[in-house]
């Protein structure tokens, strides 16, 4: 860095005095137009049912899921991203539910594609709300085999885009599935579908809240670690998300999003893409619960989505859009 100079010519807290001037000099902003708001759904009718290990977010029924659409266009936030809870008897080793037209987010795309054409829609590709092991593919031999779960993939995603989903999001992290869903939406009149990858997700420790929402924490057999990626590496981020945009990816999530600012940087310093982030479920319950509940506000939540957008991200899913949108 070049001399700047020296105090006392120099105040650097002359630009800090006023909440005008903080303003005026600020790097990163936040708004609505940053959020993305992950909505669980299940069966039944009339259920808003609490989350036990993510305090204020909830499993909402089908017949509750308008009210939410129109508050997330109410409060300007762009899309809203959904995750079944699919019951136990559903699911099988194949995960073949995810297949289904009459599945729950087949169910939830087509009531809200009827009714509300201004806000987007975003779906998980992958079949561990399916599957009866927990795995987001299909087992050989304990393994998660790679081929055979992409073609699965490939007819969930032509699945999901027919009922009218705006943005399929494979969260699978098996090779080659970017470039065959690519490859099969084109193919089947969908060439205005977006891809968000998640093309770099880790294997990390922050995800059981989520596995609890959906409903797959308890059937999972072993781990994620031979095809998520490691906690230690960061470099391999750089030949993911270079793979996916190659196979026609149109933006990339980085997975979870706190702990991995670093990486954040390092893939937008990197590549001219859009680059999101995942606030997951672990660092939603950790703000949640590791705050006094008397002093934790909205700047506190606000504090940490910002770090997110400082460090790259173009957009941020948090469970936290409902609640921090008013104050944008």
């Amino acid at each position: 860095m070049k001399n700047i100079g020296s105090y006392p010519k120099v105040r650097l807290r002359r630009n800090r005095k006023a909440e005008w001037s903080r303003r005026l000099v600020s790097e990163n902003s936040l708004s609505t137009n940053d959020l993305i708001w992950p909505i669980f759904i299940k069966e039944g009718k009339n259920i808003k049912e609490p989350i036990k290990l993510m305090p204020g977010v909830y499993r909402y029924s089908l017949d509750k899921i308008e009210s939410l659409v129109e508050k997330a266009i109410s409060k300007k936030i762009p899309m809203l991203a959904l995750f079944p809870q699919t019951p136990n008897f559903k699911k099988n080793a194949r995960g073949t539910e995810a297949l289904n037209k009459n599945n729950l987010v087949c169910k939830a795309l087509k009531l809200i594609k009827k009714n509300y054409k201004d806000i987007g829609i975003m779906c998980d590709v992958a079949l561990d709300p399916y599957t009866d092991h927990g795995h987001d593919g299909i087992l050989k031999k304990n393994y998660v085999d790679n081929d055979e779960t992409v073609k699965m993939l490939v007819r969930q995603s032509l699945l999901q885009a027919e009922m009218g989903c705006d943005v399929i999001a494979p969260s699978d992290m098996m090779d080659g599935r970017i470039g065959e869903i690519r490859k099969s939406l084109d193919k089947n009149g969908y060439k205005l579908v977006q891809i968000l990858s998640y093309a770099v997700k880790y294997a990390s420790n922050f995800y059981g809240p989520f596995r609890d929402a959906v409903g797959s924490k308890n059937s999972l057999k072993g781990d994620k670690k031979n095809y998520q990626m490691d906690f230690r590496n960061s470099k391999e981020s750089l030949r993911e998300v270079a793979l996916d945009i190659s196979e026609g990816a149109d933006f990339v999530m980085i997975k979870p999003g706190l702990p991995y600012l670093d990486i954040i940087k390092l893939i937008k310093d990197n590549f001219k893409i859009p680059v999101f982030a995942y606030q997951v479920s672990g660092e939603y319950s950790l703000i949640m619960n590791g705050i006094n509940k008397k002093i934790l506000n909205d700047d506190a939540i606000y504090e940490s989505l910002i770090s997110l957008k400082r460090a790259g991200a173009s957009a941020i899913v948090t469970y936290f859009a409902d609640r921090i949108a008013h104050k944008l």
